[in-house]
């Protein structure tokens, strides 16, 4: 009973001392407000007094009034200086919209300009395609058979009909180019194919500059010339290549079988291949041969030197093609491919 009783006693303290705090705080509240209002309500005259013997103006107020009033005129101020720095910034942002859009402008302008150009490109390929195909004898419209209709031909991609309002022409016409393109794969991979399957008939016929890398320079042609030796009109049945020099690689124009390793007073050291289809090549005024008869040679591959061998007036390569028991101009047989 008796820790009971001192419990109650402590609650009973603890209680009393909150009420009072309570009523302390609320109190000194309470006198807070009482004086700020005493001090609102104070009265305040303003006196204008002229500079002339005017009249003097009398102006009575409270502070609260003034207060107030100060208040509105800073938030008007502020307001102002907010809205002018807005106002400013967003002219800035505008200018700068706007300068991106010229240059959106001049981008798109530029844009169309190249458009245009991949279409006259365009036009240009499905001539050069058809044509080619044309002498190869494929049938594009076969080849592009399994593709949609409209797609296969560039015709579709120049015309000029009203398409759906907001897309660009350049768009529908990028997409028509693109479509065709795809279309064009096939045909062009037949033509490769069958220049593939050509590729060996034109390593069988002589079609090269027989001097390696292309060096030197017709000196003499195929036909009626003079000669350099006698100074008489005679029969020229080769093209004379010189480089100026000896030594330079002399190389075979086809692939083909060395038939003949020998010397001859006019020609000098010379080598004759047999190729297919009735074709021969001769060699002559070398300065040394690398090939032996019977080997079978590979085009471009060296098979002597440029000399000054035989009945010369400096050093080159005597170079004939012979087609059965003719003899041909040459120069219908370099770089044909």
């Amino acid at each position: 009973m008796a820790h009971t009783r001192k419990y109650k006693r402590i609650e009973k303290s603890i209680v009393s001392r909150a009420l009072s705090g309570f009523s302390s705080f609320f109190a000194k509240i309470g006198q807070f407000f009482v004086r700020a209002a005493k001090l609102l309500g104070g009265k305040i005259t303003v006196m204008i007094v002229p500079h002339s013997q005017g009249k003097v103006i009398n102006l009575q107020t409270n502070v609260f009034a003034l207060s107030l009033g100060l208040l509105l005129v800073v938030g008007v101020v502020a307001s102002f200086v907010y809205f002018n720095r807005k106002t400013a910034v967003s002219g800035v942002e505008i200018s700068r919209l706007r300068e991106e859009n010229r240059e959106t402008l001049a981008s798109l302008d530029e844009l169309r300009d190249e458009s245009n150009n991949l279409l006259q490109t365009a036009k240009r390929f499905q001539n050069s395609l058809s044509r080619s195909l044309s002498l190869l004898g494929i049938n594009q419209a076969s080849a592009t058979s399994g593709s949609n209709s409209g797609n296969g031909d560039l015709s579709a991609l120049f015309d000029t009909r009203d398409i759906t309002a907001g897309t660009l022409y350049e768009t529908k016409d990028i997409r028509q180019f693109t479509s065709y393109l795809e279309n064009a794969v096939e045909p062009v991979e037949q033509l490769g194919k069958m220049l593939e399957t050509q590729g060996t008939l034109f390593t069988d016929i002589p079609n090269v500059w027989p001097i390696k890398n292309g060096l030197g320079h017709v000196s003499m042609e195929f036909g009626q010339n003079i000669h350099p030796i006698t100074r008489q009109w005679y029969i020229h049945k080769g093209l004379d290549l010189s480089t100026w020099r000896q030594g330079d690689p002399v190389v075979a124009t086809a692939n083909g079988q060395v038939v003949t390793v020998g010397y001859d007073e006019s020609f000098g050291n010379y080598i004759i291949i047999k190729h297919k289809h009735g074709i021969y090549t001769r060699y002559a005024h070398l300065s040394a041969t690398r090939v032996k008869k019977g080997e079978q040679v590979a085009q471009r591959q060296i098979i002597g030197n440029i000399g000054n061998t035989g009945i010369t007036s400096g050093p080159h390569l005597h170079y004939e093609v012979h087609i059965g028991s003719d003899v041909v101009d040459p120069a219908k047989y370099i770089n044909i491919k």
